[in-house]
């Protein structure tokens, strides 16, 4: 994650408005970011164009372009999925699987279903909520505080979804928070995602290139925009490890990391995730939807009761010793059932 632009939080289910403008009807032809900054304080233009290239800024409550020039009677909303207000972290003693720790940072294993940071209707239970009892106090972004385009998240330098398993790294003082911040937003780290996708690809290997913002018509997901300059850019690698008739294993490697950028340019060729409910993988999408195969399928979807993708290998350079850190998580044991499934399925003599 880009440490000049925070992402989207995965978790939250709603849209709400920070800021309101009713253009007056003098007002000359003026860029809608510059518009912005002199209604908003404590902003900076990057982080008004992130917004507005995210899908966060609506006139005449439609997305619009940073290119845009605001209009006489022009109505301009600024929106995020979080509550204006900040959300008061609190320790809770939730148990979390800690894979490495020393004084600067910490490992965490992610379970799936465990909300990374409160949020809207989950305001509590959270991975923050725990690393607060565990740890105590954590570095917060030095703009989080008077900046309107970010939220506190102590320690955090990058995030998975909430229904996604793996490695988490999380900085325990200001030092590390910016040195891993920087090798983050420099792709200077190396993270590897497994998922189980439907259908099989022509090629053992290839590369997905394609922005990804707001999706235009459901503002609770996102969409892949391959054309223009909407959303932000983003690159994901795959390469096939295992075919199984009708899915397929594959290893993702993030080039950048944008909310829901593997679950989304999975979708957008045409190869959803197994079981993902949000980009249309939690329904029959290959071989015939009758049968002995509806009950396998559907016993997969109740084994693995969430999308197939697991954040399985974290490197980076470690922020004060410059060791090389090098972390592999083993696939959940829910996912290992469903794809050994597939396995008998695919070749039944085996």
């Amino acid at each position: 994650m880009q440490t000049d632009s925070p992402e989207i939080p995965d978790e939250d289910k709603e849209m709400f408005e920070h800021f309101h403008f009713d253009v007056d009807p003098g007002q000359e032809p003026m860029r809608i970011d510059k518009f912005i900054l002199l209604k908003i304080s404590h902003g900076t233009r990057t982080k008004v164009q992130h917004a507005i290239d995210s899908g966060n800024v609506l006139v005449n409550t439609k997305v619009t372009k940073s290119s845009y020039k605001v209009r006489p009677n022009d109505s301009i909303s600024v929106i995020f999925p979080y509550p204006k207000r900040e959300i008061e972290l609190i320790p809770e003693n939730i148990p979390i699987n800690i894979v490495y720790e020393d004084d600067d940072l910490m490992i965490v294993n992610k379970n799936a279903g465990l909300v990374v940071h409160p949020g809207v209707g989950n305001f509590t239970g959270t991975l923050m909520n725990a690393l607060i009892y565990h740890i105590g106090n954590l570095p917060q972004s030095k703009t989080s505080e008077n900046d309107p385009f970010s939220q506190l998240r102590p320690g955090l330098v990058h995030r998975i979804d909430k229904n996604t398993s793996g490695l988490l790294v999380i900085a325990k003082n200001d030092i590390s928070l910016n040195k891993l911040s920087k090798a983050f937003h420099n792709k200077d780290v190396k993270r590897r995602y497994v998922a189980l996708v439907w259908g099989n690809f022509k090629e053992d290997e290839g590369t997905v290139t394609a922005h990804i913002g707001r999706d235009l018509k459901d503002r609770k997901k996102m969409a892949a925009f391959p054309e223009g300059n909407y959303g932000r850019h983003a690159v994901t690698h795959y390469k096939v490890l295992q075919r199984y008739a009708h899915v397929t294993l594959i290893e993702c490697r993030l080039e950048t990391g944008r909310t829901h950028q593997i679950r989304v340019h999975m979708a957008y060729i045409g190869h959803p995730i197994f079981n993902d409910e949000v980009y249309g993988g939690n329904k029959i999408l290959k071989g015939q939807a009758v049968g002995r195969y509806v009950q396998f399928v559907e016993n997969c979807f109740a084994i693995l009761p969430r999308q197939a993708l697991h954040a399985q290998t974290l490197g980076f350079i470690h922020p004060i010793t410059g060791k090389e850190m090098m972390f592999e998580s083993e696939l959940p044991a829910e996912m290992k059932e469903v794809i050994e499934k597939w396995e008998k399925f695919s070749h039944p003599n085996n």
